[in-house]
């Protein structure tokens, strides 16, 4: 009906969808033990231009908190993914992404994922921004530990650096809860939340969600957006975000979770010289291998089985939430003969 009605305006001109959804997402990170103190959205396009107003904002509140302006730098880490805008790129330290386009913007400073110990002399009083994926997808389905984000959270309030958690592959149901991040105590929550991608099931939307100490240093102009909050990407992303904060829906990915993690057992067993480790939480999965997996891409394909790499020698697994048991025990024989096909 939306699509009827209007599916675009200028956004000085009020909309109610983009307010409905602000609100949502508020109260349902709220209450899924999320963010303890969401407050804010700001609505986009997409997963790069959420990072990307993420890092503004990040500056723009170290510009406040400290005047002389030598708070600038943003740390993100290695194997991260942020996306392939100018900013996001610069945050993504990966030399096949970021060499065509270099040079990169300035202040940009790469740390070790899950590296507890350098989080002190990575995190300063330059910092006024860190960026993490709670679990890295292209970087190989890799989880950050408790004990790292709680130390990279406690470290950015002692030098009132902005904590982004970058959950636009993670987040949304994906691990069985809306937000990767809700099974940590709150004092590891961060200072925003990135979202995109299953936020609008296919059509584009990305959304922020800040708390009061990011949104009271952002003022009207600071930042804007042309088609981000458009009544028809917020009209579909209120229904989705009900949709995907649903308890049974939830449950359902971590049933289907175990199924896939099941299978992965049992193929490590067959081919433990191939297979080393199963990561990942809910339906974001990895199977680490020992080679290249290309000839096994190509052999699941030809059997009618599509999958994805990430990071080194992983296979990527980020199927529909609504995948049925038996789709799930069709693609685990596929891959499994596939397997054997290539060895």
């Amino acid at each position: 009906m939306q699509a009827k009605t209007l599916i675009h305006a200028s956004n000085l001109y009020y909309n109610p969808w983009t307010g409905a959804l602000s609100k949502l997402l508020v109260e349902r990170t709220l209450s899924s033990g999320g963010m303890h103190d969401a407050s804010r959205v700001f609505v986009c396009n997409s997963g790069s231009e959420a990072n990307e107003a993420a890092i503004k904002f990040a500056r723009k509140t170290g510009k406040v908190v400290d005047p002389s302006g030598g708070k600038v730098e943003v740390v993100s880490f290695n194997n991260a993914f942020h996306g392939r805008t100018m900013g996001a790129l610069s945050a993504t330290h990966n030399p096949k992404y970021q060499k065509p386009f270099s040079p990169m913007v300035p202040g940009f400073v790469q740390g070790v994922y899950n590296d507890v110990g350098g989080i002190r002399d990575l995190v300063t009083e330059r910092t006024c921004g860190v960026i993490v994926e709670p679990i890295q997808g292209e970087g190989g389905v890799m989880t950050a530990s408790e004990e790292f984000l709680v130390a990279l959270a406690k470290r950015c309030r002692e030098v009132g650096a902005v904590l982004i958690y970058d959950e636009i592959q993670c987040g949304m149901g994906r691990t069985g809860s809306l937000w990767a991040h809700g099974s940590l105590p709150r004092d590891a929550h961060p200072d925003i939340i990135t979202s995109a991608k299953a936020l609008g099931n296919g059509f584009p939307i990305g959304a922020v969600v800040v708390n009061d100490f990011v949104s009271d240093k952002i003022k009207v102009g600071d930042h804007g957006t042309t088609f981000g909050g458009n009544p028809l990407a917020c009209r579909l992303a209120h229904y989705l975000v009900e949709r995907l904060s649903d308890p049974a829906l939830q449950q359902g990915v971590l049933e289907k979770s175990k199924l896939f993690k099941d299978g992965f057992a049992k193929l490590k067993e067959r081919f433990p010289e191939l297979i080393t480790e199963v990561r990942g939480r809910g339906l974001i999965l990895g199977l680490q291998l020992t080679e290249d997996p290309s000839a096994i891409v190509k052999a699941a394909r030809e059997r009618g089985l599509l999958v994805i790499t990430a990071g080194t020698n992983t296979l990527r697994f980020v199927p529909s939430f609504v995948v049925a048991d038996e789709e799930i025990a069709q693609g685990l024989q596929i891959l499994e003969d596939a397997i054997a096909a290539t060895r």
